[in-house]
């Protein structure tokens, strides 16, 4: 008998999220996957499942969800009130949660996205070897609403017993660190120093595709624009309006927006939980 999980509350921007669907971008498929991949890889992992299992990542205010068996269950990734049943239980730590209770992982304290993992993992249908809900294609099960049922893995291991767990910490201040190019002969000198001198701002309008800036604008060097090419992820691009966007996740495969540089990929999981009006600093890779 298949088991599954009632989503009982939504939140603002829940998603199922695995370790993505990379390898397709030649076909124009975005990697999609957890934007915060280190938290989704403890919390599975807390809950006794392989590092890539699908979970849910709420976005700001948090899901509630009940299961129709019991279940393990883990909520990490920004920190949140937890409650089964109305009744506070541990955030960042495996929880059981019996058949038929509530689990509520409540609005993010810090940060912006908190990740679910249930022991067995969440098993939608796989589109192109993934699970994971892509905002920009509509590949993967799409965002979740009131009412809707998920199903459920078996557990195969038991939840990791442990008495202190090195969560990520939410950034006070986010710092980019940034390989110039491959268009940054597009912009002024004074741009580049600007572009790593400055300080930014989260925008409100940021999303799992990009992380968008509020700041000084880059002045170009040259006019135009280029034919589309291939993006990447973390490339910082810069629209018409002269504000970076940091792609991330969801980001598209192609683009005309000359690429000033890429940020390394290990720190894109502190943008993921950077949330809007975060002081953004871009700095030279390896200076």
């Amino acid at each position: 008998m298949t088991c599954r999980i009632e989503v009982v509350r939504a939140g603002a921007l829940t998603t199922v999220q695995d370790a993505g669907r990379g390898g397709w971008a030649h076909l124009g498929v975005p990697r999609s996957g957890a934007l915060d991949a280190p938290s989704h890889r403890l919390a599975n992992r807390l809950a006794g499942n392989p590092g890539t299992a699908a979970v849910l990542e709420t976005t700001v205010t948090g899901c509630a969800v009940r299961p129709d068996r019991p279940v393990v269950a883990v909520v990490g990734g920004a920190p949140c009130r937890v409650t089964v049943d109305g009744r506070p239980v541990a955030w960042g730590a495996p929880v059981r949660v019996p058949a038929g209770a509530v689990l509520d992982a409540g609005p993010a304290t810090r940060g912006l996205r908190s990740y679910v993992a249930f022991g067995g993992g969440l098993l939608p249908e796989p589109v192109l070897g993934s699970r994971s809900a892509d905002l920009l294609s509509g590949l993967g099960p799409a965002p979740l609403r009131d009412g809707d049922v998920l199903p459920l893995g078996h557990e195969v291991a038991q939840p990791v017993a442990v008495d202190a767990v090195p969560w990520p910490a939410v950034p006070e201040v986010l710092v980019l660190p940034v390989h110039l190019g491959p268009r940054h002969a597009w912009f002024t000198d004074e741009a580049l120093r600007t572009l790593t001198t400055a300080a930014y701002r989260v925008s409100p309008q940021s999303n799992r595709i990009g992380l968008r800036t509020e700041g000084p604008a880059l002045e170009r060097a040259r006019a135009g624009e280029l034919p589309s090419e291939g993006m990447v992820l973390g490339a910082v691009q810069v629209p018409p309006d002269g504000r970076p966007v940091v792609f991330l996740n969801d980001h598209p495969t192609t683009g005309g927006y000359p690429v000033v540089g890429v940020v390394s990929e290990p720190a894109l999981a502190a943008a993921a939980q950077a949330a809007a009006g975060t002081v953004v600093r871009f700095v030279r890779a390896g200076g």
